[in-house]
């Protein structure tokens, strides 16, 4: 396994590592204080940051925010950057607790405190542990102002492609935490299984990816050039691990994304990617994907005759998406079909 990542596209995104803070617009004062004086050894982030209102369009300005290296106490609203952090040997002072998936608990301090959801922060709570460092991303970007007066803030947030932006926050974690050579051979060995996974779909025909949700289906479509969050997230199977979309344009086709069982039958992908999203949200009661797709219809798929329907972790593919641990688990679940 090779032990350097090979340099993919250059980035927008801009880490480095300085050793004294400078004049960073947003987040200033707070990282003075974390980082105690001007001569504090500290490391820069920079991103495009949506300053737009609610209900207008979005308008991004880049933000640049000094964090201080080795940070004691982190706060982490984001689960792919706990998965990250754990992964390089560091661990979280407070998080989201009732949304830490079980394969994450390990990462967590013993005595960790609750920092709220995925989507509103505990701002009384955080603010009175006083961390040094607060990571957001993806369901909490919104609430990097109301953050960044407690303690430095960065929004780590999938933007764009999928390996560009886990090597950007992988490298910037590992400054931080001072786990370079760590971060750098995380980074080949993923890179090294993506690969590995995109040499198999090359071979595997077309696909769907299939969200299962209240007994209804969506098709999720590559993401559009841009995309982050919701809509990235849902083009990974094909933008990440380069499955062919069963039809050119998935979006147009299905005028959105909902589908019927029918669409299945009448597009006939060689393979069905399927997230249970209701397994991945814990919905009470609701019915598995396997049984809402054990029908007539689906039956009479090429995907179902050929053994061809996948199931994806639900709470990686659609919760966490984007760590260390994690995208490993994606590896091995499109690997799925080697053999």
């Amino acid at each position: 396994m090779r032990t350097a990542a090979r340099p993919l596209a250059a980035l927008s995104l801009t880490v480095a590592t300085t050793l004294a803070l400078s004049a960073c617009g947003e987040g200033e004062d707070a990282t003075e204080a974390a980082a105690g004086t001007a001569g504090a050894e500290t490391v820069s982030f920079t991103w495009d940051r949506n300053v737009a209102a609610e209900d207008q369009d979005p308008r991004f300005e880049e933000t640049s925010v000094e964090v201080p290296k080795n940070p004691e106490d982190i706060v982490v609203l984001d689960m792919a950057s706990l998965d990250t952090i754990g992964a390089l040997g560091g661990e979280v002072a407070g998080a989201p607790l009732d949304s830490v998936p079980d394969y994450l608990q390990q990462y967590l301090a013993d005595d960790a405190f609750n920092a709220g959801t995925l989507f509103e922060a505990d701002i009384i709570e955080i603010e009175s542990q006083q961390p040094d460092l607060i990571i957001i991303g993806g369901r909490s970007s919104a609430l990097y102002e109301d953050l960044s007066e407690i303690a430095p803030t960065v929004d780590l947030s999938l933007r764009g492609s999928y390996t560009e932006t886990l090597e950007r926050n992988a490298t910037f974690l590992g400054e931080v935490l001072g786990a370079e050579d760590e971060a750098a051979a995380a980074i080949a060995a993923i890179e090294a299984g993506i690969e590995e996974a995109r040499a198999v779909t090359a071979d595997a025909g077309t696909g769907l990816g299939l969200m299962v949700s209240g007994g209804e289906l969506s098709a999720m479509a590559p993401a559009a050039e841009g995309d982050t969050g919701r809509g990235a997230r849902g083009g990974l199977i094909y933008d990440a691990f380069g499955v062919q979309p069963v039809v050119e344009d998935i979006a147009a086709a299905t005028h959105g994304e909902p589908v019927s069982f029918e669409y299945l039958l009448e597009t006939n992908p060689d393979y069905l990617w399927v997230v249970d999203r209701d397994a991945a949200t814990g919905a009470e009661g609701a019915q598995a994907a396997a049984a809402v797709l054990d029908n007539d219809i689906v039956e009479q798929t090429k995907a179902h005759q050929d053994d061809h329907v996948v199931y994806l972790d639900p709470t990686a593919w659609y919760v966490v998406f984007g760590g260390i641990d994690t995208t490993k688990i994606m590896i091995d679940d499109v690997m799925q079909i080697a053999g």
